[in-house]
């Protein structure tokens, strides 16, 4: 696997770019507009140069990397000798699933295509592509920091095409972790009830917010207290997967704290909005 594209050049996106670059894969990064794409090549340069002043790579391997970085506009414009194409947008399915239709319609037959989705289900998303050589690859944020890959598997997905999956990640330096689809998978499904939870705790008065998170950074000797990462997550990003857990599992533990859907309304988002549970401007 030589030609990788991905679509979608957010934080994640671009992360996932930033590494394919790093590993001298020839890479294709795809928006919508040409002002995405130019926010995206500033995360990758972003990463890139942080990775320089920690001396983790040197000037020339910075100007390797970018050499082998293309953008283009137009989900339409996916070079169509791609071998993989990863997803890498919002997470709303009608907006993958169009992705998905189209390149349906573009790629060689032997192509594959992983969605980073951090909860959707892999099945259900495979019926806009080739089922057998759909599959999911979610990556951590920040993707050039962090070791982990969850590769979920759809209900068709072939050995081949995971094997696939999994030896690219592998080349990257990255952990592989085979996953079934679930909702959630098992990061999300993990993670996102125990910051619903700090939620609630705040909500009840339990704890401050300040306090809360410093129970569980002291006490569980976590890097980051919940609730300050759900600010860097993004509070719509765990509402939404909050409420796939919730109507995939229909289980009462995973419903949504009000007081999370209340700021979610209130476009209290974290730190891309400059609010959340603490102030960042």
């Amino acid at each position: 696997m030589k030609k990788i594209s991905v679509i979608g050049a957010g934080t994640m996106g671009s992360g996932i770019v930033t590494v394919l670059g790093l590993y001298g894969y020839e890479t294709t990064i795809i928006e919508l507009s040409g002002e995405a794409l130019l926010k995206g090549r500033s995360i990758i340069e972003s990463n890139l140069s942080r990775m320089l002043k920690k001396g983790t790579i040197d000037q020339i391997k910075c100007e390797t990397t970018l050499a082998a970085i293309t953008g283009l506009v137009g989900i339409e414009n996916t070079p169509p000798d791609s071998e993989l194409v990863i997803e890498a947008v919002f997470e709303d399915r009608t907006a993958k699933m169009q992705i998905f239709k189209t390149l349906d319609s573009l790629l060689a037959p032997n192509a594959i295509v992983a969605s980073n989705t951090s909860a959707i289900s892999i099945t259900d998303l495979s019926t806009a592509f080739r089922p057998s050589q759909f599959i999911g690859m979610h990556f951590m944020n920040p993707v050039p920091m962090m070791q982990l890959v969850e590769i979920i598997r759809g209900y068709s997905t072939s050995d081949e095409t995971y094997a696939e999956i999994r030896a690219l990640t592998l080349s990257l330096d990255k952990t592989p972790v085979e996953v079934q689809d679930y909702p959630g998978f098992i990061a999300n499904r993990v993670l996102m009830p125990m910051i619903n939870e700090a939620i609630f705790a705040l909500m009840e008065g339990v704890a401050s917010k300040e306090d809360i998170d410093t129970v569980m950074k002291l006490g569980m000797n976590h890097p980051m207290g919940p609730l300050s990462l759900a600010d860097f997550i993004g509070l719509d990003v765990c509402l939404a997967i909050m409420e796939v857990l919730y109507n995939g599992f229909k289980d009462s533990k995973y419903r949504p704290c009000p007081l999370l859907v209340k700021m979610v309304a209130a476009r209290k988002l974290g730190r891309k909005t400059g609010e959340g549970f603490f102030s960042y401007k």
